[in-house]
């Protein structure tokens, strides 16, 4: 049963002990329609062009939707991306009593009439993000039991960094069936304090930011997470009321304040999507623009693109245009090397897609990855990809003057690295038939629309329904 907290025992707003009362199932979302898990088939060869629109970003807005429960009243979230995963954060904050309404791109949260402090079990266990519910229930309501995360298996990702923190701004964590169950110590409200993380963790860091900002005085976070995720949720938590500094660096400076309150907030441009456009104009040797898009999130692709030869215009502050068409580069591309950091150095969500592109330069790459140990396990070979890989190290034998890549059955079992195959698909001879494509979706909006926007031949299908062209998952189903 779903742990229920006292109305009473902590500061909430005037009508929400109410709401504490209603029939859960008054707020239920309506039963939702089976999807059969879709392929997405890929005519592979043709040139890309045009201008692509770029989303939200997924992973400012799973963050973002987790931190409306920091606060009070509504909050009035724009250019959320339509995906797996922001639906199941919603399913989660549904889960929990708040109330959600949709519409033109906008998602309205109001956390006023929440239900509980444990949030539904089976959807935490479909998405890595729903963990970010622990700190903010914590802070605002003194206790939380959440399950453990699920996500991609792309390595371990260990939860002892938000334990740690929790425990250093006062909260009691324990470990039970499978949950995490928290309370704060003194009965009365987290409070504030000088800590570091053992690593750069961006989960661990959204998720003491979040908590802090309702703790009481003063809370210093060294070795923060820097990604401009950081940043994005920085920027919404400020809006509500709360005192950050310091986003964007490795130490973090926040004044805890008693109540944050909702409010208006656009998410930032997906800089993964934006670079997997770079990516999938560079292995079919084409010429697309794009936008919105920030450069400054993206220098450490940029740069490595533009040494394999690909020319990059900025076109204005927002707007990008990127060439690898032979005649524009004046040769075949050149392989390079890269090295996963945290940002800014190479992100490690595009090394999978990276390594298709560098599979069709000349000369030999070498990638290491340094922060997922299983992310090389995918399917590239399957497409006649030379790859070698020796732990987290692979070296990648690129060839001459065209793809050296055929049409394959391939099965994706992660988001990246299932972009990674629809990149391939993109740049091989023939035909491509990926299944398991429901674990791109969980990152990619309208993907084969934007695609075939751009010239590509790319159709999905299902196993009762033959071709879909106009697949999504909408927020209207909530």
């Amino acid at each position: 049963m779903a742990s229920k907290f006292n109305p009473l025992r902590y500061d909430l707003p005037p009508n929400t002990r109410a709401c504490l009362f209603q029939d859960p199932k008054q707020l239920s979302s309506p039963p939702k329609t089976p999807i059969q898990d879709p392929k997405l088939i890929i005519n592979g060869g043709s040139t890309l062009s045009g201008h692509v629109s770029i989303s939200g970003s997924k992973n400012s807005a799973l963050p973002i939707l987790a931190a409306t429960l920091c606060c009070s009243g509504s909050s009035n979230l724009k250019n959320v991306p339509c995906l797996s995963d922001t639906r199941t954060m919603a399913s989660i904050l549904e889960s929990l009593g708040a109330q959600l309404m949709t519409f033109n791109g906008e998602i309205v949260v109001n956390t006023d009439g929440l239900l509980s402090v444990e949030p539904d079990s089976a959807e935490i266990r479909k998405l890595r993000g729903g963990f970010f519910v622990l700190g903010p229930l914590l802070a605002r309501f003194g206790e939380a039991t959440v399950g453990l995360p699920g996500g991609c298996d792309i390595g371990t990702r260990p939860i002892d960094l938000y334990i740690h923190g929790l425990q250093a701004l006062g909260a009691t964590v324990e470990l039970r069936d499978g949950k995490v169950q928290a309370h704060v110590s003194n009965g009365k409200g987290l409070t504030g304090a000088s800590f570091g993380l053992d690593c750069p963790s961006v989960g661990a860091t959204e998720t003491l930011m979040m908590a802090a900002c309702l703790a009481e005085g003063n809370t210093v976070i060294s070795n923060a997470a820097q990604e401009p995720e950081i940043i994005d949720l920085a920027g919404f938590l400020t809006n509500c009321g709360a005192a950050v500094e310091g986003a964007g660096t490795d130490t973090l400076y926040i004044s805890g304040r008693r109540r944050l309150y909702g409010s208006e907030y656009s998410i930032m441009p997906d800089r993964i999507e934006a670079g997997t456009y770079m990516l999938a104009a560079a292995i079919t040797r084409s010429h697309i623009s794009m936008s919105p898009v920030i450069y400054s999130n993206l220098t450490s692709l940029l740069d490595k693109l533009s040494r394999a030869g690909c020319k990059i215009l900025h076109l204005s502050d927002d707007t990008l245009e990127l060439s690898a068409v032979p005649g524009a580069t004046g040769d075949n591309l050149q392989g390079f090397s890269i090295k996963t950091r945290p940002f800014p150095g190479f992100p490690t969500d595009l090394q999978p897609l990276t390594m298709a592109l560098l599979s069709t330069c000349k000369g030999i790459s070498v990638i290491e990855e340094t922060v997922f140990e299983n992310r090389m396990s995918h399917e590239l070979q399957k497409f006649g990809a030379k790859i070698q890989v020796c732990g987290s190290t692979a070296l990648v034998f690129g060839k001459g003057n065209a793809s050296p890549l055929c049409g394959s059955q391939v099965i994706a079992t992660d988001l990246r690295g299932g972009m990674s195959l629809v990149l391939a698909g993109l740049a091989a001879e023939g035909c491509t038939e990926i299944s398991g494509i429901s674990h791109v979706d969980r990152g990619y909006e309208s993907l084969e629309m934007k695609l075939q926007g751009l010239g590509a031949n790319v159709t999905r299908m299902t196993s009762s329904s033959g071709p879909s062209q106009n697949f999504g998952i909408s927020f209207a189903s909530l």
